[in-house]
């Protein structure tokens, strides 16, 4: 009987302790809201986050204006012995004494013509790509062709290079290029610029390299774009009798196209920059020939075969092709952001 007695107090006990909980816990509910204490936490936190985002952005603007600032510095040298003849001299003779004579138009020209050739070649293969992958790829092949056009994006630009010098130079050396020499041959302009005699270090064959490491930039974006295009508006398109083609003409390029310049503007400023692979097959010379199966060099390829045994004025010659380099790449995207803007304009946007 006293047994169960003590087990009745001791669950009355239990129940008094709980009861007790919860009151003081409905108590505690009860307290009033400190507002004033809340606001002031999320003012806090907004500030905090608007002054992070801010010294970001800042640093981007501060990083940039040091490396302008750097190349500037260590160009100046060679901006005051050579000036403005430093852009239109062809030779370049470092080792010329009493002073050497160097010029940039031999790199400047190689970088461009290679950009070109390369945008040529890539532009229409990656755009037909995207193309196919988003209007005729059977579903099954889709995601299997995307990922291999991905995946060239990932092989370091040095693996490129070696696989030009050693595959791709001897193909286009003994096969391609003398197929072109003995068919334009005789034409005149382009007799000249497919002159021989064939060679495995060319202007062609890093063009042709730099257009296979940018195709996947141009086709992975262009098919970004090309998925966002209303499917109502292909739709209505072949309800109308369109073909595939006219669909693509008439309706998807000029919906995305704002999106596809971009792409292709990007890729441009990656072929301009390209320096491992365009120095491994490009032939490192400055003359300048009208033939694109002549050896070249480019801004960035002179760069990195010369500058770890340069000095003095060398150097800073070297570091001005830099700088030349980096206002090209400025001016190429402020025209890409000039033309976007137009086209954004007259789309209405």
């Amino acid at each position: 009987m006293k047994e169960s007695v003590s087990a009745v107090e001791v669950e009355r006990t239990k129940g008094k302790i709980v009861t007790d909980m919860a009151v003081q816990g409905a108590a505690s509910a009860q307290r009033p809201f400190d507002r004033a204490r809340a606001l002031a936490a999320f003012k806090l936190g907004d500030r905090s986050f608007y002054w992070t985002t801010r010294i970001a952005a800042m640093s981007v603007l501060l990083i940039l204006s040091g490396i302008i600032l750097s190349l500037i510095v260590g160009a100046w040298p060679a901006m005051q012995a050579f000036g403005f003849e430093f852009l239109v001299t062809r030779r370049w003779a470092p080792q010329l004494e009493p002073q050497p004579i160097l010029g940039a138009l031999g790199p400047i020209y190689g970088t461009l013509v290679t950009s070109l050739i390369a945008m040529a070649i890539a532009v229409p293969v990656g755009i037909g790509i995207a193309i196919f992958l988003t209007e005729l790829c059977p579903p099954r092949l889709r995601r299997p062709v995307g990922i291999a056009i991905e995946l060239l994006a990932g092989i370091p630009s040095i693996i490129y290079g070696m696989w030009g010098f050693f595959v791709l130079a001897p193909f286009l050396a003994n096969y391609f290029q003398p197929t072109m020499i003995a068919i334009f041959g005789n034409v005149p302009v382009l007799g000249t610029i497919f002159a021989g005699p064939p060679s495995y270090l060319s202007l062609f064959n890093a063009a042709l390299v730099l257009a296979i490491m940018i195709l996947p930039f141009i086709t992975a974006i262009s098919r970004d774009v090309f998925t966002t295009v209303p499917p109502m508006l292909k739709e209505s398109a072949y309800g109308l009798g369109c073909t595939t083609w006219e669909v693509v003409r008439n309706v998807v390029i000029p919906y995305t196209r704002v999106g596809v310049l971009g792409g292709v503007l990007l890729a441009l400023g990656r072929a301009l920059g390209e320096t491992m692979a365009v120095t491994f097959i490009i032939g490192n010379s400055f003359q300048i020939s009208g033939s694109i199966f002549a050896p070249g060099t480019t801004i960035s390829a002179a760069i990195a075969s010369e500058f770890a045994e340069a000095s003095g004025l060398h150097q800073s010659a070297l570091i001005l092709l830099g700088l030349l380099l980096f206002v090209l790449t400025f001016i190429v995207l402020a025209v890409a952001r000039f033309m976007l803007a137009r086209l954004e304009r007259k789309a209405g946007v």
